[in-house]
């Protein structure tokens, strides 16, 4: 399900994971080689040198810049020199997340009180002043610290576990998109929110990244696509008259590439890597992006631009840029009231430039020509001084990492209040009866004075007869030829890169697979049979997905347009023994808080001891639940369940939220279909304390050895109780895998990771007393 958990940012820099596996496998601490080297050296390999967080450039171009206040500037280096504290962020719906909350506040966070490790003294974790309802906090606690103290063993092991239309045009890794996911479904009761997030990325490798974040919050709300953010096809959606509309956004984040220098406290290479040429190079890719966002924003809806910079070629410039060309039809939105605990600066209205040689330049008209090609007039402030004041550019937002202990940002909240100039059509004139002709839907060109991008304002398709420009877009853009608009270049098929993907067939409401379906779980009648999805076009239908019916209208209208990597939420899978019972599929727990609305029967109410009998043991009989939950399963035939508790109003005791669990009823026993994570969330969730053994190191293994068994042994402590030890083995169905006809998603470590590997895995909870 949509399940909360706590996520925990560690902000620290890593390199590449094969990198460091080649590094380790050459110097393997006590090998030969190593004790070798040792004696003939008098020293062992001690590995990488750290990085100097050392780059006079950089001090001089911000200390000349002024941007940081009088007096601060020694006390911002020495913060951008200082690692960043651990976040740790709860995460999906409400109801569960304030349950996870309760547990940290009254549990984990009193535990560490007063604690000190190495003379070092551990502040308790505290709440974000500026985050609603207390679902983010921070700590001085290192990773190392985290990762390594047994005295915080217990909070680590607890850290582990895991309606408006939005566009993400730079998506990867998806941290971002899963609070925009979040904010769509903060209302549990409603499985399909109205709203959808759109999540693109123009790394094919890291979409399936961006899909193996999003897949954990299970919305069938969220489509990751992959095409270049500048020049991101527009699409079209039915309308209620029957025609077509343009699918324009009603929230866009724009969190452009940019050269990172607010990230210096947890990457640490950007210190030797760092100048003013990276702004250079980026500043016409970051004004590319962020016009083609507003370009598919609606009148009336917001972009958030944002950069981890603090360079405002990339900030303030690329705004001033957009607010220029607008002519009005954009502004920035005042929000000083929206965050009252969030510290940050206002946007600053006067910058110079400077090379990496040193070299500044105050205004455009310095600028030697033989540097024309690298520096843009864009990337000066305009010299217009009431223009410049009109830009209200003190409303943006400059957030320095030692005002709160972060790292440095910088934030831009952009209003559309009307379509943009040089997407703006006219009525033709009128004709003899004195009908004015309806405004012709929007075309795109480019901006003035920016290159075109392949394929950008090509979607439309729309004929150079469609409209007239007025004489002042003319002037602006020379756009016009023969008094008739410069259509877009023709349709190009679209190039696909990286992998191909699976199609996306969706199933029609008279589809065979449904009746046996609709029977066996007395599914509602308003069941939207029309939004469910499967990936193979022949044979048996392994998985069945389904989408929101705003998802659905996209899909069908722009399959030629985009590249869909990922969508839709997994509701039910195929069982080779399902069949004898009446059904051939099973609940898939993925999709259970999306499908529950609409099930009606093979439903059994469990109360809290049920649930940690469920999870933490293999096949319990029957008579091992309560005596409510087993006169209802005595009732229900074999097959799949849902298993589903309630919180009672009247009591403060157990969780406060319902919880929906997928189940299988055997003959004489009953079994949870639960995820080895969403297994462990529950359980802690529930006050029950889990410990897992570390890969490799667990009972009976030395250091570096490998578990060939496939076992992970977890220990579990119930109610103060002897710890119960639960052994998790991981069987994969060789023959699903193989006859799915799904691809993998890689993840970071390059495994790939199956959009089936959850559901198919067996997770076998053996209980024994230890």
């Amino acid at each position: 399900g949509f399940i909360s958990r706590v996520v925990c940012v560690f902000n620290m820099g890593k390199r590449s994971r094969q990198r460091k596996k080649e590094h380790q496998k050459n110097s393997k601490p006590g090998g030969r080689d190593s004790r070798d080297n040792a004696v003939g050296l008098g020293c062992h390999h001690t590995g990488y040198a750290d990085i100097v967080k050392e780059n006079k450039l950089f001090e001089t171009y911000y200390k000349e810049l002024g941007l940081v206040p009088d007096g601060e500037f020694d006390q911002f280096m020495e913060s951008m020199r200082e690692p960043l504290p651990a976040t740790i962020r709860i995460t999906g719906y409400k109801s569960h997340a304030k349950e996870i909350l309760h547990c940290l506040k009254n549990k984990y966070f009193k535990e560490i009180q007063e604690v000190e490790i190495d003379g070092q003294k551990i502040e308790a974790p505290q709440p974000l002043s500026w985050y609603p309802d207390e679902l983010a906090w921070h700590t001085n606690m290192s990773r190392k610290i985290l990762r390594k103290s047994p005295l915080l063993e217990k909070f680590h092991q607890f850290l582990v576990s895991e309606t408006e239309s939005i566009l993400d045009m730079c998506a990867a890794p998806g941290s971002k998109t899963a609070q925009l996911i979040e904010m769509l479904h903060a209302d549990m009761d409603i499985p399909f929110p109205e709203g959808f997030v759109i999540a693109n990325d123009v790394d094919n490798k890291r979409c399936y990244l961006l899909v193996h974040q999003a897949k954990r919050l299970n919305s069938p709300c969220i489509m990751v696509v992959n095409h270049d953010a500048s020049c991101i096809p527009r699409l079209q959606i039915d309308s209620p008259d029957g025609g077509k509309d343009t699918l324009f956004y009603d929230r866009i984040l724009c969190d452009v590439p940019c050269s990172g220098d607010g990230t210096m406290r947890k990457n640490i290479d950007v210190w030797k890597k760092w100048t003013t040429s990276n702004s250079l190079h980026l500043h016409g890719l970051q004004i590319r992006i962020a016009v083609r966002g507003v370009e598919q924003l609606a009148v009336g809806g917001r972009m958030v631009y944002s950069t981890c910079s603090l360079n405002p070629i990339e900030d303030e410039a690329v705004i001033a840029t957009l607010l220029e060309k607008s002519e009005g039809a954009l502004e920035l939105a005042d929000t000083s009231a929206e965050l009252p605990g969030l510290k940050w600066l206002p946007g600053v209205s006067k910058w110079k430039l400077m090379t990496k040689e040193g070299q500044w330049y105050n205004d455009w008209s310095e600028v030697p020509a033989n540097r024309h090609t690298q520096i843009r007039p864009t990337m000066f402030p305009p010299t217009d001084a009431e223009k410049l004041a009109g830009m209200k550019l003190e409303r943006c937002m400059r957030i320095l990492p030692h005002h709160q202990n972060t790292g440095g940002f910088f934030v831009a909240v952009l209003v559309k209040k009307a379509p943009m100039p040089w997407n703006r059509r006219h009525p033709k004139e009128q004709l003899s009866s004195s009908v004015a002709q309806p405004e012709a839907s929007p075309v795109e060109t480019p901006l003035p004075g920016l290159p075109l991008e392949d394929g950008e304002g090509g979607e439309m398709g729309v004929k150079e007869e469609a409209a007239e420009i007025s004489p002042k877009e003319a002037e602006a853009g020379d756009l016009i030829k023969e008094a008739k608009v410069c259509g877009p270049p023709p349709n190009k098929k679209m190039k696909l890169h990286g992998f191909k993907e699976d199609p996306f067939v969706f199933l029609t409401a008279d589809d065979p697979v449904f009746p046996p379906i609709e029977s066996f779980y007395d599914l509602c009648p308003d069941f939207p049979k029309i939004n469910v999805l499967t990936r193979t076009h022949e044979g048996k239908k392994r998985h069945l997905y389904i989408v929101s019916k705003e998802l659905r209208n996209v899909m069908l209208n722009n399959s030629e347009r985009m590249k869909v990597i990922n969508t839709g939420v997994k509701v039910l899978s195929r069982n080779s023994d399902g069949e004898e019972f009446g059904c051939a599929f099973r609940l898939a727990q993925e999709g259970i808080y999306t499908l529950f609305p609409y099930i009606r029967s093979r439903i059994i109410s469990i109360s809290v001891e049920d649930i940690k009998v469920l999870l933490t043991q293999e096949n319990p009989y029957l008579s091992k639940l309560e005596d409510a939950a087993h006169q209802q399963a005595k009732q229900i035939g074999m097959g799949s369940i849902v298993l589903r508790y309630q919180p009672d109003n009247s009591s403060s005791d157990g969780p406060q939220c319902p919880i929906e669990l997928c189940g299988w009823r055997g003959k004489t026993s009953i079994r949870a279909f639960v995820p080895r994570n969403e297994r462990f969330h529950y359980l802690r969730m529930l006050g029950v304390e889990v410990f897992r053994d570390k890969q490799g190191q667990g009972p009976g293994t030395r250091d570096g050895e490998e578990k060939v068994d496939g076992e992970e042994k977890v220990e579990v402590k119930v109610d103060g109780e002897e710890k119960v030890e639960v052994k998790v083995e991981v069987k994969m169905e060789v023959e699903e895998v193989v006859n799915d006809g799904e691809e993998g998603v890689e993840t970071e470590n390059g495994i790939k990771d199956g959009s089936i590997k959850d559901e198919l895995k067996e997770v076998k909870i053996e209980a024994t007393s230890t």
